[in-house]
């Protein structure tokens, strides 16, 4: 059996056992019992928030999709534009349905928590893995049908056709997977900051109430926030990493190997689903004392070590070059130092989120100044690994070994999405418990989750930017293959202007989020304060706030704030391109460089705020309701947009700018020239 017929069945066989595994979780989820009524009627409201966000989401969504996608047909042809709706559609099956078993999760995760921490650490797991499995078994799939596709329509012509025309459709799947994602992380993004942080700015620091309390009438939209932002959003983001660095891999691989090049990043991530499956049956948590992130880190170790051993086998047997395994190899390391350094600047407890805490003491002033500073500390070192990373490609493999890299640092996405997802299951099983009042062990587990979850959540969003920026690197390159540049002159005033306006880009696009997130919040705090006012014994417990009207705020928000961000970015590199191939490519160069070190510092400088402000809550320097705390909520309010909503909505940006390049390229070439 030659090695064409070997990848057409073991890529998508492994992409629907991984679909199956998804499902076969789903059912164990949702056979959990959802526990009291009360509980229910919390949970009920979570998820019917959730989904009609979704579903006005995809009405405003897919009828732009579809317009492009007739663009595409009439300029760059039929087969682009079949692509483009498929990468297009997976990403929205995956942001759907990876929502839709949060919701069904969070409250069977409370209810659970009530019988003991394995309990409720495995559903809210087994909920997450399911979101990674659908991440990884789409990506693989799509992926996995173009080149199918091109093999049979190709092969009469010769497998090197087979090469190029399945590198050119490939492409498209790339744009509608990171168009898609976009949408998804922008609307998710401001949805959830602006009920956070309405939500913040009056309970906790004008009404003195805790964070979930069911007498503020944002708490509902606050909780539905964590699961389109963190989990839908999220979702898309990364598939969109996922599939593009595949992409990437293919075509570049299927300039230096060939066939073999091509078929080499599929059977790679193939293996690394079955070892991001294997390492989910390392988490369990050995008694109701171990700390929880213990059985996660034992499950995503024993997946990282596997893929890295499928990565070399496959570089050794199948293309016979080693160094394509030690470049796939240095992907998993950058991945595990980036996670290192994002807990040390993050995580609850550490020198920095300490300082940024006792920075509160004399005030909000010296909090945010304390956090810009670490944050800004932070993202060189990150930086720096990102650095490492293209490097150490480029020197074993050049542009592929780039490309490679990349791809090892999304070899544990499985693993990697189920521990994102726990995060916010994990926020609202503890936000549930306290509404519902759940007594006995309930609160302290969930609340032992919850802390794990926001730490799982911070260490996913470098894990998201630093991936996003090697995906974005190997984009980068292949345009220089597309248009046969070779190189470009910095110091040309042309490339310079495209170098200037790519770097400007991520701060035009970052400026339009904040903002749509200030605007929106504005509007919950006004009805906040209303119910407050004129809803009599709200505070006293006797009545019940009108948790729809914040609900409704926020859903319509995002969709009015939609659409021009993402305009910006498909519109401006289209602009730039009239200067020429190789402003264009300037621009592309800015775009990555500041799109990343923005990314970087509004993730980092947003989680540490976030830990400064639950750590002044544990009890430190006063505790809640103190003056201290209330500075470091302010922290945690300039925090949120950045850390939730403009910082992990560059990944795709990055991204999309550079498809976008990479589908004009030739017709630039053509009528404009270099």
């Amino acid at each position: 059996m030659n090695i064409q017929i070997i990848a057409l069945l073991t890529a998508p066989i492994t992409a629907i056992a991984a679909l199956v595994y998804g499902l076969i979780l789903t059912k164990k989820v949702l056979a959990e019992d959802e526990g009291s009524e009360n509980l229910q009627k919390i949970g009920r409201a979570i998820k019917d928030g959730a989904m009609a966000y979704l579903k006005k989401q995809f009405s405003v969504v897919f009828p732009l999709m579809l317009v492009l996608s007739v663009g595409i047909y009439f300029g760059l042809g039929q087969s682009i534009a079949a692509t483009f709706l498929l990468g297009a559609i997976f990403s929205a099956i995956i942001g759907y349905f990876g929502m839709w078993i949060a919701v069904k999760a969070n409250v069977r995760t409370a209810n659970n928590s009530l019988k003991g921490l394995n309990a409720a650490l495995k559903t809210a797991f087994n909920a997450g893995t399911v979101n990674g499995m659908l991440v990884v078994g789409l990506g693989l799939l799509g992926v996995s049908i173009i080149y199918i596709w091109s093999y049979f329509t190709k092969i009469s012509q010769g497998p090197e056709m087979v090469t190029k025309y399945a590198t050119q459709i490939l492409v498209g799947y790339g744009f509608g997977a990171a168009l898609l994602a976009l949408f998804m992380r922008v609307g998710g993004g401001i949805f959830t900051k602006a009920a956070d942080v309405g939500a913040d700015l009056v309970g906790k620091i004008e009404k003195g109430i805790p964070e979930d309390d069911p007498r503020n009438p944002a708490v509902i939209a606050d909780n539905v926030g964590d699961n389109v932002g963190d989990c839908a959003g999220m979702a898309a983001d990364v598939f969109e990493s996922y599939a593009l660095t595949i992409v990437a891999a293919m075509i570049l691989g299927g300039y230096l190997f060939g066939l073999k090049g091509v078929v080499f990043p599929l059977l790679a991530r193939s293996g690394a689903i079955i070892t991001s499956i294997l390492g989910t049956f390392f988490v369990k948590a050995k008694s109701d004392q171990e700390n929880p992130i213990k059985p996660l880190i034992r499950g995503f170790i024993v997946s990282a070590v596997a893929a890295a051993v499928i990565f070399m086998a496959l570089a050794i047997y199948l293309l016979g070059e080693p160094k394509a395994g030690y470049a796939a190899v240095s992907g998993i390391i950058s991945m595990l130092a980036l996670l290192y350094v994002t807990k040390y600047y993050t995580g609850p407890g550490e020198k920095p989120v300490v300082a940024t805490a006792k920075a509160s003491e004399t005030g909000a002033g010296t909090n945010l100044i304390s956090g810009i500073a670490l944050g800004m500390e932070s993202t060189f070192f990150s930086v720096l690994i990102v650095a490492a990373t293209i490097l150490v490609g480029y020197l074993f493999l050049g542009f592929y070994g780039i490309s490679l890299a990349g791809m090892g640092m999304l070899a544990t996405t499985g693993i990697i999405m189920s521990l994102d997802t726990f995060g916010p299951i994990s926020d609202n099983a503890s936000g549930m418990v306290e509404m519902a009042q759940l007594k006995g062990k309930a609160p302290k587990i969930t609340a032992s989750l919850d802390a794990v979850g926001n730490t799982t959540k911070a260490l996913t969003k470098g894990f998201a930017v630093g991936s996003a920026a090697v995906a974005a690197c190997s984009l980068f390159a292949t345009y220089f293959e597309a248009t046969g540049l070779g190189s470009i002159n910095i110091a040309h005033p042309k490339v310079f202007i495209g170098l200037l306006i790519g770097g400007a880009l991520p701060f035009l696009f970052s400026s339009r989020l904040i903002g749509s997130v200030g605007r929106a919040a504005f509007e919950v705090v006004k009805e906040v304060r209303r119910q407050f006012k004129e809803i009599k014994g709200i505070m006293e417990g006797k009545s019940s706030p009108d948790y729809s009207k914040a609900v409704a705020i926020v859903t319509m928000a995002a969709q009015r704030e939609l659409i021009i961000p993402a305009m910006i970015v498909i519109i401006l590199p289209i602009l730039t391109a009239f200067l020429g191939a190789e402003s264009l490519g300037g621009f592309l160069g800015g775009v990555v460089v500041s799109g990343l070190t923005l990314a970087l510092f509004m993730c980092n400088s947003g989680g540490l705020w976030d830990n400064a402000k639950k750590y002044v809550e544990d009890g430190n320097f006063g505790g809640k309701g103190s003056d201290t705390h209330k500075a470091s909520v302010i922290g945690d309010t300039v925090g949120d947009p950045l850390k939730d909503t403009s910082g992990p909505a560059l990944n795709p940006m990055m991204k999309i700018v550079q498809i976008i390049a990479l589908l004009i390229a030739p017709y630039v070439i053509q009528f404009i020239g270099k």
